[in-house]
């Protein structure tokens, strides 16, 4: 009796260990979400990332250079950029890596960079996500108490606006702005808050695992809407694990687009009419 009860114990335990790992797959699967089926080749044409050193950037960079495009890294990190570069070059076998130290703080190396490296380009594309509200009234909360989450939000949002605002202005030249929510990622972007807090860490790290994308799963979107052919139709839209999705009303607001395009330009010095 008691070796009739252990082996049927031992296929209960099997058969909940066998639930419990095709349940996690599944989940993964569908945190993972769409994948970039895209085999465009991009010879002979130039792709800038910011931010290529690490995460999303990275992965996108990887893609982009197995493709055969010159990727431009535009970073403000030239150490972690270096080790970037060739870290790119040896796992895609492809050299054509450049490095831009970029200073975002002046306008004119902006200008300049853009003039030099996706001037003759035929598509510009602009990759971001959605949320928030934009307060004209309190823009950089000099009236209000600073709140990070309502920051993030509205700059957020503001992104979004900015893409569907330059899709209308750059409507038959050539140039594409898309705008898309990546997804929840497993990248660095809270690694000086994990640093302070290893404690944090530590208890972060399952949660994380079972719950984000890579940063390849979610470098994914990003890649879709800047090789796949046929989507120039779709300036302006947004995206979401490789298809197009409907952004929140506030996201679509095309009077606010164009006041925030305004308010933009005039705070940069620009002339905002066009």
């Amino acid at each position: 009796m008691r070796d009739q009860v252990t082996s049927s114990d031992r296929v209960n335990y099997g058969a909940v260990i066998a639930l419990v790992a095709i349940s996690f797959m599944l989940l993964r699967k569908w945190i993972a979400g769409g994948v970039c089926k895209s085999r465009a080749c991009l010879d002979g044409k130039t792709v800038v990332i910011t931010g290529a050193n690490t995460g999303i950037g990275m992965e996108t960079a990887k893609d982009m250079a197995r493709r055969g495009a010159r990727v431009v890294m535009a970073c403000r990190d030239l150490t972690r950029a270096e080790n970037a570069a060739e870290y790119i070059r040896r796992s895609t076998g492809n050299g054509n890596v450049v490095i831009r130290h970029l200073n975002l703080a002046s306008l004119y190396s902006v200008q300049e960079f853009v003039k030099e490296f996706i001037a003759t380009e035929e598509r510009l594309d602009i990759l971001i996500n959605n949320a928030g509200k934009i307060e004209f009234d309190d823009l950089f909360f000099d009236k209000r108490p600073y709140s990070p989450l309502l920051s993030y939000k509205q700059s957020k949002l503001a992104n979004v606006l900015f893409s569907r605002e330059l899709a209308r202005r750059m409507k038959g030249t050539g140039v594409s702005s898309y705008c898309l929510h990546p997804g929840v990622i497993r990248t660095e972007l809270i690694r000086h808050i994990l640093v302070r807090f290893p404690v944090l860490k530590i208890i972060l790290s399952l949660p994380c695992i079972l719950l984000m994308k890579t940063p390849w799963q979610g470098a994914q979107t990003s890649i879709y809407c800047a090789v796949t052919e046929g989507l120039e139709s779709k300036s302006g839209c947004y995206f979401s694990d490789c298809a197009e999705k409907d952004p929140a009303p506030e996201g679509k607001d095309d009077e606010v687009a164009r006041r925030l395009w305004e308010e933009s330009a005039g705070l940069v010095g620009l002339n905002p009419r066009r």
